[in-house]
């Protein structure tokens, strides 16, 4: 019997269940909407509905429902269907763990989820696309939030197509017998494979809506960033995107398929057997026969946690490795990471020591010869500080720019971002620029935010940010490259090291403030010596450090 050891990301159930950044919908259309004129797609007849200039297209399917033995199998394309389809509600959001009060996903929850959702500019004709993949650790969530209201950015002149895609133990188990049931012998990332069927769907659909299917951006948020990573890495999504937006992402260590190289996270089959025998299920079929809410449920209480896999054929090695090799898709990409990423997810922050002596002993022991570098850094003089500072920057920080470095070393321009604007409501708090809290910035949803996020003032100030959020997105989403009328250019990444620093205002900087080099240097020894993961084993709780391998600093 496997004992599996949970890695720190099984936490990220407890932050969900507290703070969970997971909205209150729509369920019913608008009073004042009116419906819109019929679509005729390749996928069939759809009728949206008319809100403002916004013509909104809710709950299409892209794909069979992955219920009964579709379950845990790729997405199947939809057959065409006759007549013409309501388009006026938003289709069920896919299964998942029960939320506390005011967290609850309002309006259906089903194991047939796979919809998208269209926000479409007047007189749409070639317009470039947005795909938004939502985050929520690939626990939670759903497309038909109203945080990802894109009105605003088809305001900008940009169709947004907003997704969901199997989440938990339903969108990721790999297991011995469905790597069996399927051609390629592998199982797993049936959350990312619905992602790319969904973006399959969009090149084959969007320009009925007056979209442009050669011109689209994928963009999320958390898991939503690391699935952006993950398709950017992924060769059967290659020429179904032209360019990347990652809001937070994490370039983590994943399980592979069958072998185990990390003595902290087993293959991802091995995973699978042991959720099963949490089960007490006999085999794939004795689980398969069980409600979906069984298994997300009980899946999240054993302690699984959902993963992409490594399986050789839809992720073909680890991220890291593919993107060293300059093997990702070579698009424009613009990456950021927010100040107080860790203040709304302490849960992620090891146990703090007694001390400041106790602190710099532990950080002596464990970085070894850059243990002075680190200290200077995240001193011992403010040991809650630099914790957070530390796991933000090992984590988001060192993500985010690894992506900038990586892509302009294949000559794709890259933009890089750090989201730094606190607010009264979210500062007295202590969730100054906390995870997330950029998101209604960019969709220009300040006013839609859930009942416990800290309430975002109407101010000009806050105007004038969001403003130039929204358009420096709809501008890199348009041509690649961001623009905000009135606001500082934003220069690529480059050899300067320069970013745009999202405060009060925006501005221009070089150097961001997340110790990228240290980071990589630490991250690229643990590789080289093998064994342990590279990611979250950071601070006080990081293993020793390996000595200098020659192809790190």
């Amino acid at each position: 019997m496997i004992r599996f050891a949970l890695s720190p990301l099984s936490g990220w159930k407890r932050i969900w269940r507290v703070l969970a950044v997971i909205l209150t919908v729509w369920g019913t259309v608008p009073a004042c909407a009116q419906e819109a004129s019929v679509v005729e797609a390749p996928a069939g007849s759809v009728r949206g509905v008319q809100s403002g200039e916004t013509r909104v297209f809710r709950g299409i399917p892209y794909a069979q429902p992955p219920v009964g033995e579709l379950r845990w199998r790729a997405p199947q394309p939809l057959p065409r269907w006759s007549g013409i389809r309501d388009a006026t509600q938003f289709g069920a959001a896919c299964v998942q763990p029960a939320l506390p009060a005011g967290f609850e996903i309002q309006g259906p929850i089903s194991e047939d989820c796979l919809f998208l959702n269209i926000w479409v500019p007047p007189n749409a004709q070639d317009v470039p696309v947005m795909v938004w993949i939502h985050g929520g650790s690939l626990v939670n969530g759903t497309g038909r939030d109203t945080l990802y209201d894109g009105t605003h950015f088809a305001d900008e002149g940009v169709i947004v197509v907003s997704i969901n895609y199997r989440l938990g133990a339903l969108g990721y188990l790999s297991h011995p017998d469905l790597s069996a049931e399927a051609e390629d012998n592998i199982s797993g990332n049936y959350g990312l494979l619905d992602q790319i069927q969904a973006l399959r769907w969009v090149q084959n659909n969007i320009a009925a809506f007056g979209g442009d299917p050669g011109n689209v951006t994928i963009a999320g948020e958390s898991a939503g960033g690391l699935s952006v990573v993950c398709l950017m890495a992924a060769p059967s999504a290659r020429g179904l995107f032209d360019r990347a937006i990652a809001q937070s992402a994490y370039m983590i260590t994943l399980p592979e398929l069958r072998n185990s190289k990390f003595s902290d996270l087993p293959a991802a089959e091995a995973i699978g057997e042991w959720l099963l025998g949490q089960f007490g299920a006999a085999d794939i079929q004795d689980l398969r026969s069980r409600s979906a809410e069984t298994i997300s449920e009980g899946a999240i209480q054993a302690g699984y946690f959902p993963l992409p896999t490594i399986d050789a054929h839809t992720l073909p090695d680890q991220l890291v490795d593919v993107f060293d090799r300059g093997e990702q898709a070579p698009v424009p990409v613009l990456a950021g990471f927010n100040e107080g990423e860790i203040r709304s997810l302490p849960i992620l922050l090891p146990p703090a020591p007694a001390n400041a002596a106790k602190y710099k002993e532990e950080i002596a022991a464990r970085y070894g010869d850059r243990a002075d570098e680190f200290l200077v850094h995240y001193p011992e003089d403010s040991i809650s500080e630099s914790m957070l500072a530390t796991t933000r920057d090992a984590m988001y920080g060192w993500a985010a720019e690894r992506l900038a470095v990586k892509q302009t070393a294949l000559g794709a321009e890259a933009f890089l971002y750090f989201f730094d604007h606190g607010y009264p409501a979210a500062d007295d708090g202590g969730y100054h620029a906390f995870h997330a809290s950029e998101i209604p910035f960019v969709f220009g949803t300040m006013d839609l935010t859930p009942p416990l996020w800290p309430v975002i003032p109407e101010t000009q100030q806050e105007q004038r940010l969001s403003d130039a959020m929204l358009s420096y997105w709809a501008s890199f989403v348009r041509d690649g490259v961001p623009r905000a009328v009135g606001e500082p250019d934003w220069p690529p990444y480059g050899e300067s090291r320069t970013y745009l620093a999202f405060e009060d205002r925006p501005l221009v900087r070089s150097e961001p403030p997340n110790r990228y080099e240290l980071h990589e240097a630490v991250i690229c020894r643990r590789r080289a010596q093998g064994g342990v993961s590279w990611n979250w084993n950071v601070g006080v709780i990081s293993p020793p450090l390996p000595p200098p391998a020659p192809v790190c600093r």
